[in-house]
């Protein structure tokens, strides 16, 4: 390995981060780009959000960026961005609009940092007319029920024609008892799936929105809500039978989910995205490919040209974070330990125990040695970590990077935290 030569081009390379002014570098280098990735290396760590929403604030102000979306369900998503848009039924303040957050695990989205850029985002959309206004969506796939759940809801309380569509369709699924793993299995063995009812039901709801001239964002709400039942099924159908397909699933949804939001808001709509970095690092620089894995930054580089696509990465030496042992588990603020020796974060740390971003030189090969690359999920034992590195070719999997030394943990609303 070739780690002092890559420890010196780090300490060469790195601009140290010590305010909201030094994230200029990554806003300059983004260019002309019509998708921008901010990752994350936990779903539980405070700066990651922090830092996120202060470049998505510099590119909605600087670079004209139009929504963001995230790792999250479109409904409660899209509740947030009723209030954020100030439409005349929403909730009356931030904190409420994000009790809709209320799926494990709920930290993710309800939590103080995000609360305090639904604010920021309410504030600025003051200013800017119905079609000009920020948005904030899910393009996450769970949300199968709560998705039915909405277009129902939606469809009896505007007397729409698609109403006896919608109950057919979803009828299909009313012996499974919202049990995602029991649909999974009667899908995948006896041959028991929902997918013909639910592609319909797309077609229609989509035919609607484009007959409404983009102009209906309760259309694209149901379309989208549509297009998550349809993946959500072939997701829990795939789920069981193990393998790479189901990761596939989600991740195809995601950049479906993308550029459908992307084609409402107009051509020369801009995107700012809000995921994992194991969703937003293009796979291909990973060992996730040899797996048979996409994902959504490989995905969108495909689609677009990695010109138009701008990927920051964000890591961290140490600290503390938000997790659960066990899905489904109660919420901890866990200590996250000093990165493995030669790993990624490890040499940025030595390079100087100071945050820190790197835009990276894609003709520099040096950055494109495979090294360990941390990943936390919302289910965490610091006691195994070396199973939560991913061996990574950073400068083909990022455009930059943010480094943050030691970190500290999420802040959820209204949780009971347990210390671990």
């Amino acid at each position: 390995m070739n780690g002092e030569k890559i420890l010196e081009e780090i300490k060469s390379r790195s601009v140290k981060l010590e305010s909201a002014d030094d994230l200029d570098v990554i806003v300059q280098a983004v260019g002309d780009a019509d998708f921008v990735l901010l990752g994350e290396a936990s779903h539980g760590t405070s700066e990651f959000y922090t830092l996120r929403a202060e470049l998505s604030k510099r590119l909605i102000l600087e670079k004209g960026f139009s929504f963001i979306a995230v790792e999250g369900d479109w409904p409660s998503c899209y509740t947030l961005n009723r209030y954020i848009k100030q439409y005349p039924d929403a909730d009356a303040n931030a904190r409420e609009a994000l009790r809709d957050f209320n799926r494990w695990p709920t930290w993710m989205w309800a939590n103080n940092e995000v609360m305090d850029l639904t604010e920021w985002l309410y504030d600025f959309n003051k200013t800017r007319s119905d079609e000009k206004k920020i948005g904030f969506y899910g393009i996450d796939v769970y949300s199968l029920w709560e998705s039915m759940d909405e277009i129902l809801s939606h469809l009896k309380r505007t007397g729409s024609p698609e109403l006896e569509a919608a109950q057919r369709a979803f009828e299909c699924f009313d012996p499974h008892n919202r049990d995602p793993q029991k649909y999974g299995v009667s899908a995948a063995f006896l041959s028991e799936g929902c997918e013909e009812e639910v592609v319909h039901l797309l077609k229609e709801l989509q035919a609607k929105r484009q007959l409404s001239r983009g102009e209906d964002e309760s259309a694209l709400s149901d379309e989208l809500n549509a297009l998550v039942a349809v993946n959500a099924e072939r997701y829990y159908h795939s789920m069981v039978q193990g393998g790479p397909d189901s990761w596939n699933v989600r991740d195809r949804h995601m950049v479906e989910a993308l550029n459908r939001i992307k084609a409402f808001h107009g051509k020369d709509a801009k995107v700012i995205v809000w995921e994992h970095n194991t969703h937003v690092g293009d796979a291909r620089a990973t060992d996730m490919k040899a797996d048979g894995m996409v994902n959504v930054g490989q995905l969108l580089r495909e689609q677009y040209g990695d010109d138009r696509i701008y990927i920051v990465g964000f890591g961290t030496h140490r600290g503390t974070v938000i997790a659960a042992d066990h899905w489904g588990g109660e919420i901890k603020t866990m200590n996250v330990p000093e990165a493995q020796q030669g790993s990624w974060e490890d040499l940025l740390h030595k390079a100087g125990a100071y945050d820190k971003l790197l835009v990276f030189d894609h003709n520099l090969a040096l950055f494109d040695e495979p090294l360990g690359h941390r990943a936390i999920g919302v289910v965490y034992n610091p006691r195994r970590e070396r199973g939560n590195y991913v061996p990574s070719k950073m400068a083909e999997r990022y455009d930059a990077f943010v480094y943050v030394d030691e970190s500290h943990a999420l802040s959820p609303l209204k949780q009971e935290i347990y210390h671990y």
